[in-house]
């Protein structure tokens, strides 16, 4: 039977060797190569051409994120676990965002890691419980806040504004530029004000928008 092959990118030594030690013991998984940086993964990742990379978040170089996309770019065969430490909404919806397919806590017993690996390697994605637990909280509370507030009333103020200048068509870019913010924050105000509103891509936004009498209609006369 073939083996599950991993490239295991993390910036910290010891961890690595710790992962190596418990996948050893793995009769259908081998760590086929290393890297420490988002630089050395994107090439080991076309040099080894692994089943799955283990992907830390924080590394030096390219941002895992960015890493992973052009990994997924250039092989969309390679599936990406992110392992991290970051029990973070944002940093796992942006994780799914650049094509990863699943988000495995560090603290997690090595089972789960495991059951991860093979899961990803069959075509399939993974969430750690901890981070599942929390979406399905998550879920929850904004039932009972849209229960009590129109959809409209739950998005704070910095979302209403993201939501005005997407609507007028500005990109996130320039929406960033112009508040001063990083991309990855307007992105997470995206996110958010599009789940609370049920809005799942531009066209129902500016919908909604000119619904709202948040932007007008162009006067085309």
């Amino acid at each position: 039977m073939a083996k599950i092959r991993i490239l295991l990118a993390d910036d910290h030594t010891l961890f690595r060797q710790g992962v190596k030690t418990l996948l050893a013991a793995e009769s259908d998984i081998e760590i086929v190569g290393e890297a420490a940086n988002g630089t050395e993964a994107l090439e080991r990742a076309g040099q080894f051409r692994p089943d799955v990379v283990l992907m830390d978040i924080g590394m030096p170089g390219p941002s895992s994120f960015e890493t992973t996309r052009q990994i997924r770019r250039n092989r969309p065969e390679t599936k990406v676990l992110f392992l991290t430490m970051y029990d973070d909404e944002d940093y796992l919806v942006e994780g799914m965002e650049v094509g990863a397919s699943g988000y495995v806590l560090k603290d997690s017993p090595a089972p789960q890691l495991v059951a991860a690996i093979r899961d990803i390697s069959r075509g399939g994605s993974y969430l750690s419980p901890r981070m599942l637990s929390q979406l399905v909280d998550d879920f929850r509370t904004r039932i009972k806040s849209t229960d009590r507030l129109p959809r409209f009333a739950t998005l704070t103020p910095r979302e209403k504004e993201v939501l005005k200048m997407l609507a007028e068509g500005n990109s996130v870019k320039e929406v960033a530029c112009q508040l001063n913010l990083s991309v990855k924050t307007v992105e997470a105000h995206k996110f958010n004000l599009m789940r609370k509103l049920d809005i799942h891509n531009k066209a129902q936004l500016v919908q909604y928008a000119i619904r709202r009498k948040i932007i007008k209609i162009p006067n085309l006369i």
